[in-house]
């Protein structure tokens, strides 16, 4: 049997966007997203996060960092009952080391892909929510349905988007409305 799935970008959609994270002290989430999380676990989809980490490419952290931050999220999610079931991200930038071949930088889907053959999700009754419009495209190059939120770079990449895209305030308002649009 498949599984239902939100996907969620990291950067400015749970958390707040602070240039090349990688530091547990500077972690601060996005209003509810906390709330948010508790709302997919509680409503029975996977919370499953795809996010671009071009800082290790770049020479900025490493991939142990952004694996220890993980760990703390994780650990910090623990104690309100709410949980990120997996994290799939992308080390690789276009103009730093990157090995030519490169599928799972958002806006390609790979990401997506992985997730799914590690968990049998349906896409088709899945969800990406991010802050950009390469979130956005992901998701429609995956076959999964988009939403975006106006908190990181969402306000900014507004007025760039297809009128066709659902925008929300925060991460929070996006799960609910969606929930709440199949009735989950």
């Amino acid at each position: 049997m498949s599984q239902r799935a939100f996907f969620l970008d990291r950067d400015g959609t749970i958390n707040v966007e602070k240039n090349y994270l990688f530091k547990v002290e500077d972690w601060e989430w996005t209003p509810r997203a906390i709330d948010a999380i508790k709302l997919i676990n509680n409503a029975g989809y996977l919370a499953i996060v795809v996010s671009n980490q071009a800082g290790i490419a770049r020479g900025y952290y490493t991939d142990n960092d952004v694996q220890t931050l993980h760990v703390e999220v994780d650990r910090m999610l623990a104690k309100f009952d709410a949980k990120i079931d997996a994290y799939y991200y992308c080390p690789h930038h276009p103009e730093f080391g990157n090995p030519g071949n490169c599928h799972c930088r958002k806006p390609h889907p790979g990401m997506f892909l992985q997730a799914q053959a590690d968990f049998k999700i349906d896409f088709d009754r899945s969800y990406m929510i991010g802050d950009k419009l390469i979130d956005a495209q992901a998701a429609i190059n995956a076959g999964v349905k988009p939403a975006l939120v106006r908190t990181g770079y969402g306000k900014a990449s507004e007025n760039d988007a297809a009128s066709t895209l659902a925008y929300y305030d925060n991460l929070y308002e996006a799960v609910a409305e969606l929930l709440i649009d199949n009735n989950e």
